[in-house]
Order: C-alpha cells, then structure tokens, then sequence
C-alpha cells in the first residue's frame, strides 16, 4: 500500500475545506446516486463510490453496489488518491505493491481493481473521490481517466452549487438579522425608554412591529407635566426610514408644543404646520393620524381633554364593567394646511382605565372577521376593575396572538388607569 503522508499544514487545510463544504453525514441524495449508477454503468463495473475523505473515516455520499456507508481512512485507497491531481489508478491490487497488503485486496471485498478521481475544489484542495471499483484486474485507459475526471468535476461542480446556495441563504439571513438589529435599534429611538410616574396614575404600554426588519410607522409616547401628564399615540403613513422621520417630527412636536399650547387641538394645529414646511405644494408627501390626550389630576380622579387628528377615539373601561368611547373630530395632521381640531373631554374615576390604541390592533383579522373597536372592548370589557394597566396590555397582546388571528400592520397601544 501507499505509505506517504499528507504534509501536516496541508491536511489541516484539506480538512478545513471538507468542513466548509458542510457535506459530511448528510443523507442520500438523488443527484449523487445518479451519478455512481452513471459511472457504474459506463466502467462497466459493480462498485462505483462517492467518497469523502474525513480526518479517521472516509465516508461515502453515495454507494452504488455495496451496502457500507463508511470505512477507516486506514488502510484507504481513497486516502490516497484523494491526494493527487489525476486519477489513481490500480489495475490489479493483488499484484501492485501499492495495494498488495491493503484488507480491502487481501480481505472479504477481495478488490482488485480501483480507479479514483479526486474531487478537487476551486482552491485545490481534495475533498474526495468519484471511484469505480471491480474485484477482477482491468486496464484502464487514458481516455478512460479522462472520462472519470469528468464525472467527479460534475460532482465537484454539484457540491460547489450547494456550498453557493448554502452561502447565498446564510448571508441573506445575515442582512435580514442586521437589518432587524437596525430596525430594532431605530424603532426603540422612536418610542419613550421608559413609562413616567405619575401620581395618581398606573400607566402601560404595548408595541408590535408588523415586520422585525422594517421600522413601523405606529409610536406612542407619555410624558408629565406639573397637572398630570400628556399621552399621545399616532399612526404614520408608511414604512422604513421616511415613516421614521415622521414619526420623530411628529413626537419632538408634539412635546414642544405642549409647552406652549393652551390645549390638545392647539399642539396638533403646531403638528400641522409643522408637517408642511418644506411642502408649500398641494401635494401631501406624509401625513399621520393623532390622538392627543391631556390628562389632569381631578380630586379622585383623572380629567380627560382629548383632540384627534383622524385618529381612533380612545376606550373607556369603566369599573362595572362596561365600556365607552372618548372622541374628537379632526382630519389627519399633513392633509390641510387650515386643519381645525375639535376637542372631546371626559373623566376617569378610580379604577377606570383610558386605552389608546393604532387600528393595526382593530384591523387584526380573526377566524370570524376583522376583530374591529366593539371586538376590542368585548374583549376587554371583562377585566376586574383593580387589574393594573399592565394586565390590560396583556390582554391586548393575547387578543393579537390568538390562535388564528393574523395582525399585517403595526400595533401599539398606550393604558392609563386613575388610581
């Protein structure tokens, strides 16, 4: 048999290709067992083998015409051919003294005949064979080992198809994976990193993203003031970065007007305008929906003053149980340049709960139809009255991740309950 050694550096390479390729005890596959029947076939010859030579092992992808799946690389005449840069040839073992003592020659197999061509990478390291094997001596031509060399570049040229598609599927994932980490990243600057105290108040909050890897166009924010505090929740139009820089114009506007206003209807006309500098055309290029609460302290409650700007009104859970709606008129901040905002008020005693909410919470398509705001309030109508605004979240996000109910757009809701 074959004494040499492969040069250590250089087997450590090898082996490193026969890892990247990723192709080791992988199950059958019908390409592969083609092409050992095609080669079988065409030698003329019972045995014919894709191998891949592993660091102990050399394991078989294919094996037509022998039931084994693996042999020891020790004594191996794929360990050898897997070497060269040709096909090595033996044409009759028993008289060869490269094969002579070789258990697959001297033993049960009783080979005599074996042909390899090497499976050569684009880097040129060999990670196999494509072998014929015959337990009668043959010769073997030239043209033959041409032939074969062919047979195991198509082989090689399969294996190579695999690695690219295998590559092209990991580095999409990776671009979705940082895409969704740059999304993740924007959306939370777009959303308050934490919930105010405020007395008298239990206050929560719910976000869901339509998509992991595109910024959504809801937002929500709350934030004290010397009476109480100011709750917001808007839906921007569209997707991605552009929604994104509405949604902070939208926010930062808001806050800042808020300082000046004389009341809810005030801060969304200052949103208004501001949504149009840049735009004196009449075409709208972004527009958003608001809802903008002003809430103050009230004896043992909560005062309500509210102003929509195209946006849902917000629920009332009241302590019996029951529910309403707060509302106010106005079309969305971005359509008219002399947009007027009616205001609405109300009051929440203790134990009443205010839900802002976007419509991807009302638009979420249940197994009956679109779960819709009388879907919602039937769906929270039940809550005891002490539940913390924290578990009426919670009852949102189960309502959403119901068996069959599919949300497509971002959802976001804000809860605020008088203490």
């Amino acid at each position: 048999m074959d004494d040499h050694r492969p040069d250590p550096e250089v087997e450590e390479e090898r082996l490193a290709a026969v890892r990247r390729y990723d192709v080791l005890d992988t199950p059958p596959d019908g390409a592969f067992e083609r092409l050992t029947a095609l080669a079988a076939k065409h030698f003329d010859v019972p045995i014919a083998i894709v191998s891949i030579v592993d660091s102990d092992r050399i394991w078989f992808k294919s094996h037509h015409g022998i039931d084994v799946d693996e042999i020891d690389r020790d004594p191996g005449l794929c360990a050898s051919a897997v070497m060269q840069d040709h096909p090595w040839v033996v044409e009759d073992a028993a008289a060869d003294p490269r094969t002579i003592a070789n258990p697959l020659v001297a033993g049960e197999l009783g080979l005599r005949f074996y042909a390899g061509a090497p499976l050569t990478t684009r880097d040129g390291h060999g990670l196999g064979t494509l072998c014929v094997i015959d337990q009668e001596p043959r010769e073997f031509t030239a043209e033959q080992a041409d032939t074969l060399a062919d047979m195991a570049a198509i082989v090689m040229d399969e294996l190579e198809l695999r690695l690219a598609a295998r590559q092209t599927v990991e580095h999409e994932l990776g671009l979705r994976e940082q895409a969704e980490r740059m999304a993740r990243t924007l959306q939370e600057s777009l959303l308050p990193p934490s919930l105010p105290e405020i007395p008298g108040a239990d206050i929560a909050a719910f976000y869901r993203p339509a998509a992991a890897d595109v910024v959504g166009g809801d937002f929500y924010d709350v934030f004290q003031t010397d009476a109480g505090c100011v709750a917001t929740v808007g839906d921007v139009s569209g997707k991605g970065p552009a929604a994104a820089a509405v949604t902070a114009l939208a926010r930062h506007t808001l806050r800042s007007a808020t300082l000046s206003a004389q009341s809810p209807a005030d801060a969304l006309t200052t949103l208004n305008r501001a949504m149009f500098i840049g735009h004196p055309g009449t075409e709208v290029e972004a527009f958003c929906t608001v809802l903008l609460v002003w809430v103050e302290r009230s004896g043992t409650g909560l005062g309500l003053t509210v102003a929509s700007a195209g946006h849902l009104p917000a629920l009332v859970l009241h302590e019996d149980g029951s529910t309403s709606w707060l509302e106010a008129s106005g079309p969305p901040v971005g359509w008219y340049p002399d947009a007027v905002f009616r205001l609405g008020s109300g009051r929440l005693t203790r134990g009443e709960s205010l839900v802002l909410l976007t419509d991807g919470i009302t638009e979420a398509r249940t197994p009956s139809g679109m779960l819709g705001s009388e879907g919602l309030a039937r769906g929270l109508a039940g809550l005891a009255s002490d539940a913390p605004a924290s578990t009426i979240v919670g009852a949102i996000a189960a309502l959403l991740a119901a068996d069959g109910v599919d949300v497509t757009d971002d959802a976001a809701a804000l809860v605020i309950k008088a203490l």
